[in-house]
């Protein structure tokens, strides 16, 4: 019985495929989330939406157009890149390293409402570290593959 129940906890994940096992578990957290959100907010938009009052929801007036279609960019740019960098360098998870760096220093910049010497240092140590330690941890501790 014992065997039995130790078995449970014995995941074996096919090389070909380990690179797809955490984008699925956040494909379905981030599936979660954005139903937790409707179910949060269905109810306003809802009584909105009988009251006449639709056209409220759809104002663009405040929509930051450079922020919405350069995140769009930078997230494409950034898969397609990372899968060309990790080709130079298979097996070795050196596509999401190299990448991701660039990535979050673009983003945070986008995203910061002023830049100062303080904040530019900040967004450049953090766009440093966080993926170092990232791929430190999952590619190096537990050898998950990564891009």
């Amino acid at each position: 019985m014992e065997g039995n129940f130790l078995s449970f906890f014995d995941i074996t994940i096919p090389f070909d495929q380990s690179h797809l096992f955490f984008p699925r578990i956040i494909t379905w957290l981030l599936c979660g989330l954005f139903v937790l959100v409707v179910i949060q907010n269905a109810r306003p938009i809802i009584s909105k939406y009988r009251s006449g009052g639709m056209t409220e929801l759809l104002d663009l007036e405040g929509f930051h157009k450079f922020k919405f279609f350069g995140t769009v960019a930078l997230v494409v740019v950034y898969f397609i890149m990372m899968d060309v960098v990790g080709g130079w360098f298979p097996n070795m998870g050196f596509g999401f390293l190299f990448v991701s760096m660039p990535f979050i220093c673009l983003m945070g910049l986008m995203y910061v409402h002023e830049i100062t010497r303080r904040t530019l240092t900040t967004i450049v140590i953090v766009s440093l570290a966080s993926p170092l330690l990232a791929w430190f941890v999952l590619a190096r501790l537990f050898h998950i593959t990564l891009p």
